[in-house]
């Protein structure tokens, strides 16, 4: 017989990211970040490789990487709007938590597999801030996709990649509903 917890099933299912360009001050402290990051850690591993790493920056990285993005983007010959996406992403941030997807060359168990733990550990980040009260967002953009800036921004080597880049405020003002998915369009019972 299942032993349903609804207060965990109301929050997953009333759950959504509210906008990382509203969060403010005061971020967690690395004391109210550890029990955050040690939840979102209990994702599926196949093989218990870990595959993947987190690094958390701070104000001052934050910094250094807007103008990492900035010198990149003119590197590469992006126009303003894409200079704006890839600093500004880092100029408003107070906290982020950079998920490096990082799978290990193990024949057992599928790069796949590993790539999607990296993903899981995304939300979980994600989950656990924001059931710890603060505002969490998931963002990418070109800067994630990049080899060249992610190689440099976050020492990616090899098939390491980022995941994902999930920023943590306190939440501005409450995310507006937005519609969801419509079950009897995306699921499917049975294969008859």
């Amino acid at each position: 017989m299942p032993s349903p917890n609804p207060a965990a099933f109301e929050f997953l299912a009333n759950r959504q990211s509210q906008s990382a360009k509203l969060f403010s001050g005061p971020v967690p402290s690395r004391a109210e970040l550890e029990p955050i990051l040690t939840a979102a850690l209990r994702v599926p591993d196949h093989g218990k490789l870990e595959p993947w790493r987190l690094i958390v920056l701070s104000r001052p990285d934050l910094t250094r990487l807007a103008d990492l993005a900035e010198a990149r983007a003119r590197e590469l010959g992006y126009d303003a709007e894409k200079i704006d996406k890839g600093r500004g992403q880092f100029d408003r941030s107070h906290l982020a938590v950079v998920v490096i997807s990082a799978p290990q060359d193990v024949p057992k168990i599928p790069h796949q597999e590993q790539v999607l733990s990296a993903g899981a550990l995304c939300l979980g980040v994600v989950n656990a801030a924001t059931a710890a009260g603060w505002g969490a967002n998931w963002l990418t953009g070109w800067v994630s996709h990049d080899a060249g800036f992610s190689a440099s921004a976050f020492g990616c080597t090899g098939s390491e990649t980022v995941a994902g880049i999930i920023h943590i405020g306190t939440p501005g003002s409450p995310a507006p509903a937005r519609p969801r998915p419509d079950l009897a369009r995306v699921v499917q019972w049975g294969l008859s």
